[in-house]
């Protein structure tokens, strides 16, 4: 049969089981951009924010469709930050996802030493492992709680590194970090719903600039 005809309608991506996220990836690349615009990390530009910097992504990267849409859309940015992949082996990012980064030129780094990485990291991205997506309550319990993020183990990481969790949370980040300023995930939330707003209005013909 031939293939289906495009749609006549706008369609926004809000999720799909273990694929992508891309209404998310835009509104984390907006946190980071705000978060260092007020520090003057890094100039407010979001298409440039991450130029020159690490973004670690940390946790289930096999199932976490937020890191994948984040690594995507930061492969297509003209200066993209250098990725550096932590998690288990067992909840590794899909080759796939890894293929098509170093196809476009992104140095990506795979690992399960987050406290080797840690230093060197601008954007610390936290994902919970995603008991759903696994078989068997035993395989979920061979990695459930492999990283927990707190004020203790942040004492390695840079000042200004800025701290995202796309939440829900599980105790993978540790609620004593939740006052440390580079703790932007309760942020990156609310700006979700400010991205999400911008999109609904673009695909309803809004002129944005005079909003």
């Amino acid at each position: 049969p031939p293939p289906p005809a495009p749609a006549q309608k706008p369609i926004l991506n809000a999720g799909d089981g273990v694929g992508e996220h891309p209404t998310q990836a835009l509104l984390d690349l907006f946190t980071v951009a705000t978060a260092w615009a007020e520090t003057g990390a890094a100039p407010p530009d979001v298409l440039a924010c991450l130029a020159g910097k690490q973004l670690t992504l940390l946790g289930d990267l096999k199932h976490g469709r937020t890191t994948h849409s984040l690594a995507l859309l930061c492969s297509r940015l003209a200066a993209p930050p250098s990725l550096v992949l932590v998690s288990p082996p067992e909840l590794r990012m899909p080759q796939a996802v890894c293929d098509k980064l170093r196809a476009r030129g992104v140095a990506v780094e795979e690992t399960d030493a987050l406290r080797q990485v840690l230093p060197q990291t601008d954007v610390l991205y936290v994902t919970r492992v995603q008991r759903e997506r696994f078989a068997t309550e035993e395989a979920y319990r061979a990695v459930a709680g492999s990283y927990v993020v707190d004020k203790a183990l942040m004492e390695a990481a840079p000042p200004r590194c800025v701290v995202l969790h796309p939440l829900p949370r599980v105790d993978e980040i540790s609620t004593d970090f939740d006052a440390d300023p580079r703790a932007r995930y309760f942020e990156q939330m609310e700006n979700g719903m400010y991205v999400r707003m911008a999109l609904l209005a673009l695909v309803l013909g809004a002129d944005l600039a005079a909003l």
